[in-house]
């Protein structure tokens, strides 16, 4: 497995920064961002005079996008990965805007007590079962790693990054793989759902209730073209928590699946794309094996540039 050249640079890079901002003081950051974004006011917070901003993989100037319509700030649902190595904070919310929910995956870059990099990925209106899940986090996102079951950072970028991998060629044996291993998208629970959705068909409620690993061998994710940039950025060792904004890219020539090694489901319809799917994605890693996976993620036209190239 390779890395791409943007995670090769990031890891030698941080390995070896040194930050002035501890946890404490990047999760105040994104706290003060967080409440200047309710208020409206940008100009409350420590910019500094080149910050970026990024929305949906646009660049933007700050006060625009979510900041217009922010009316109540996340409360419950709250995941922070702070990384004091490479001077980034990354956070998972619920909040709302114009009064209707919205989830939020931001990235704060913070250098010398200013806020130089801001990024979002935004999904307005999620809807569905997955909003009960988008209450309050699972247990295991917000607990820290006991210091015997914590990866390097080296170790834990190539767990998660070997995911994407896996994705990719429908082989999940490149990915360690917990027995617990579960994933959220957008609040809904897509693997080792023990109880069925009953809004769902019977196909999905058979491919949810696989395992992370089970259901990638089975070939369900086999629409996927590729999974690039992959962007890897926040590395959160005391939590175990990895948090990127890697970007699917459906090229749209794949219309059905079939569907291996899973009695009552033989093929599987894909109507998707030429689209492309900007995510944020966590990656919750102890003892060398990926546990929680909670990914949110919005469609954009095919061949989107991330903002961060």
């Amino acid at each position: 497995m390779r890395l791409s050249l943007f995670t090769l640079v990031f890891a030698t890079l941080t390995a070896t920064a040194a930050s002035t901002c501890d946890r404490s003081c990047l999760i105040d950051f994104t706290d003060r961002y967080l409440a200047a974004m309710v208020k409206h006011d940008p100009t409350t917070l420590p910019l500094a005079p080149k910050v970026k901003y990024t929305e949906n993989a646009a660049t933007i100037p700050l006060g625009d996008g979510l900041w217009v319509g922010v009316s109540e700030g996340p409360s419950t649902f709250k995941i922070y990965a702070a990384d004091p190595t490479s001077g980034q904070v990354g956070f998972f919310g619920m909040l709302k805007e114009f009064d209707a929910p919205a989830m939020l995956a931001l990235r704060l870059k913070v250098e010398q007590g200013r806020i130089t990099e801001i990024e979002h990925v935004v999904v307005r209106h999620p809807h569905g079962s997955g909003l009960a899940n988008l209450v309050t986090p699972r247990p295991g996102l917000l607990e820290t790693v006991p210091p015997t079951e914590r990866a390097s950072r080296a170790e834990m970028l190539r767990i998660a990054d070997s995911y994407f991998d896996a994705i990719e060629q429908t082989d999940s044996k490149l990915a360690p793989f917990a027995d617990d291993c579960e994933r959220h998208e957008n609040g809904g629970q897509t693997t080792t759902q023990k109880t069925p959705d009953p809004a769902a068909d019977k196909a999905t409620q058979i491919i949810n209730a696989l395992g992370c690993g089970a259901q990638i061998d089975s070939g369900e994710l086999r629409y996927i073209t590729r999974i690039r940039p992959r962007r890897l950025v926040v590395i959160d060792e005391e939590k175990g928590l990895v948090y990127g904004f890697p970007m699917f890219r459906h090229r749209g020539a794949v219309r059905s699946v079939p569907i291996v090694g899973v009695p009552g489901v033989t093929s599987r319809p894909k109507a998707f794309g030429p689209i492309d799917l900007l995510a944020g994605e966590i990656f919750k890693i102890r003892a060398g094996k990926i546990h929680e996976i909670e990914a949110m993620g919005t469609l954009l036209p095919y061949g989107t540039a991330s903002g961060w190239d």
